[in-house]
């Protein structure tokens, strides 16, 4: 049985908004549905409560509380959401499956082009899983880091993967 280099797998498991993202989305409207919302224009930074579901295009994100704050040019500097677990997905490419990810926090950094998801996180794609209680990727220089929280004293203390076969292609009978 032949398997993915799992370099790569990881690549393609871990979140990243700029990376994993149709060409489509980015011109999408952002909506944002949630029971409450703050807005604080001074700060730049909007806190939305209750059920939030953020949408754009594929992409779609969930959680109890999602805070965005934005830097003084007025562009997305960090997304945070906290939820039981937050959610994330997004299609990569056209006719590709969805990216779905959990985590009781997720934030994306905007400027430094890096996802953080924390408590018991979790990246599923095409039955291929990533989970550790933190998972990082630096989606500039496609470098993956999981583990431990330090100093959380969690329960989960080793990163659990699992990888799929590669599917072979059909062979042509003459």
């Amino acid at each position: 049985m032949k398997f993915a280099n799992p370099l790569v797998l990881l690549c393609t498991l871990v979140v990243a908004t700029s990376a994993w993202a149709l060409p489509t989305d980015r011109d999408q409207p952002i909506h944002v549905q949630a029971d409450s919302a703050e807005l604080d224009d001074r700060q730049g930074k909007a806190v939305y409560r209750g059920d939030v579901i953020i949408t754009q295009g594929t992409l779609k994100i969930t959680g109890n509380v999602v805070t965005v704050t934005r830097n003084a040019q007025g562009d997305i500097d960090t997304f945070t959401a906290e939820g039981r677990p937050a959610y994330y997905e997004q299609q990569p490419e056209a006719g590709e499956s969805l990216v779905h990810a959990y985590g009781r926090t997720i934030q994306y950094f905007a400027g430094d082009e890096r996802i953080v998801l924390t408590g018991q996180a979790r990246v599923v794609r095409d039955g291929n899983t990533f989970e550790g209680e933190r998972i990082v990727y630096e989606t500039r220089t496609q470098v993956v880091n999981a583990g431990r929280v330090d100093g959380s004293g969690t329960s989960r203390s080793r990163v659990d993967m699992v990888i799929q076969p590669r599917k072979k292609p059909a062979e042509s009978s003459e």
